[in-house]
């Protein structure tokens, strides 16, 4: 039975607001769950997070950005995700290794194969049993992202280092994560991201409901 379902996506992609309303109705449902994250599901998660999101005066290395990700997904699987999985419970995850092929691989220019053998070092061989991926033009995804730090305002948080980068990476991610979801058409379930929200978190959720159907 799928229990461990991850969401996928560009920056501005609405991944995270549907992971938000699917965790509501899995609850409403009696369903038990757990919403993690991925940089950011543990204590030392999110000092990582603050290190490899926020822009910073120093930049950072694809390969010590890299081995921030990888670090922080460790401590994640063997301190939240797995002892999830072993009590019953569903776990969604914004982000995981996926990101990591699309951001330091199709982005970045890091070997596939290695970052692919040192994902599994890092999640100890632990795969989703389903993947969102919300899908969209890059132009859509960087527009949301700007609206949404208009709407914050001053106090807007920090955490956009990759949302600053040029257009053209963001068009390598939206292609990387479109060529793994057509080599894994079994666990990928790609969503049109214009949608609109409600339309979307509906498509979600019979697509969840499905797969939970033992």
């Amino acid at each position: 039975m799928v229990r461990f379902i991850t969401f996928e996506g560009g920056d501005g992609s609405g991944k995270t607001t549907q992971l938000k309303r699917l965790e509501a109705w899995l609850k409403s449902q009696g369903r038990r769950c757990v919403v993690t994250r991925e940089p950011g599901g543990t204590a030392l998660g999110q000092t990582l997070r603050k290190v490899l999101l926020e822009v910073g005066e120093t930049p950072v290395v694809p390969a010590a950005e890299l081995l921030l990700y990888l670090a922080d997904r460790a401590q994640h699987v063997q301190e939240v995700i797995r002892p999830a999985l072993l009590r019953g419970d569903v776990v969604l995850c914004d982000r995981y290794t996926d990101s990591t092929l699309a951001y330091q691989g199709y982005g970045r220019g890091i070997d596939l194969a290695v970052l692919r053998q040192q994902n599994a070092i890092a999640n100890g061989g632990l795969a989703p049993d389903l993947t969102l991926l919300f899908d969209c033009p890059v132009e859509v995804g960087l527009g949301r992202t700007v609206r949404r730090q208009t709407e914050a305002g001053a106090a807007a948080n920090a955490e956009d280092r990759f949302e600053r980068e040029h257009k053209q990476f963001h068009e390598k991610l939206r292609a990387g994560f479109l060529e793994m979801a057509k080599a894994e058409p079994k666990r990928f379930r790609v969503i049109d991201a214009t949608q609109s929200i409600e339309a979307i978190a509906e498509q979600v959720r019979t697509i969840v409901e499905r797969e939970l159907t033992p």
